[in-house]
């Protein structure tokens, strides 16, 4: 595959640093230099309004893009709407360069690889054990294992910054998942 660059000058926002890796991961992984993006964590979906308002305040707006939680759709249509990015009553966020993933990016990473390779990679990070005895607590004990590699991803400190970029270092290019795909291919547009 060429290289691509990514020169569009773009601000990419994220609600937080596990999403960030995910797409610089996913980036990497297409062999696409992110030099020309901004990319931005908000600390948390809410500091979406502050962020844009701040960014459509520059005399020269950047174009801005975003990843979110489908929970959050409703808030993040209506930021945009109020910030003037989003128009009319059948606009989505993506028509403006704003993706949402399925209950969440790990949710999303999961169902693309699959429990085995998330598995995989859990080993290769030394956590298998820490999964297994995670796994056989009562309270685990009936979940499915996607739901169970789930609620492990996020148990401590640090684990789920890296989740996500971790599974999606490992995933072949074809499966990665849908919106980080979409967030980037919309990043290296020029419209």
């Amino acid at each position: 595959m060429p290289r691509a660059d990514a020169t569009t000058g773009a601000v990419v926002l994220f609600e937080g640093a596990s999403d960030r890796l995910a797409f610089e991961a996913v980036a990497r992984r297409r062999d696409v230099e992110l030099g020309a993006l901004l990319l931005e964590d908000l600390n948390g979906i809410t500091n979406l309004r502050r962020r844009l308002t701040e960014l459509r305040a520059a005399a020269v707006p950047p174009r801005v893009l975003g990843l979110y939680d489908t929970a959050e759709g409703r808030y993040v249509a209506q930021v945009l709407i109020d910030v003037g990015m989003l128009t009319g009553s059948l606009a989505a966020p993506s028509d403006v360069g704003f993706f949402g993933c399925e209950r969440d990016l790990e949710d999303e990473v999961i169902a693309a690889a699959g429990p085995d390779l998330v598995v995989e990679t859990i080993a290769a990070r030394g956590e298998l054990t820490r999964f297994r005895v995670f796994q056989a607590q009562p309270a685990q004990r009936a979940w499915t294992i996607h739901a169970q590699l789930h609620r492990f991803a996020g148990t401590t400190a640090g684990r789920k910054a890296r989740f996500a970029a971790d599974v999606i270092d490992a995933l072949p290019v074809e499966r990665m998942p849908r919106p980080l795909m979409a967030l980037l291919d919309a990043a290296l547009s020029r419209v």
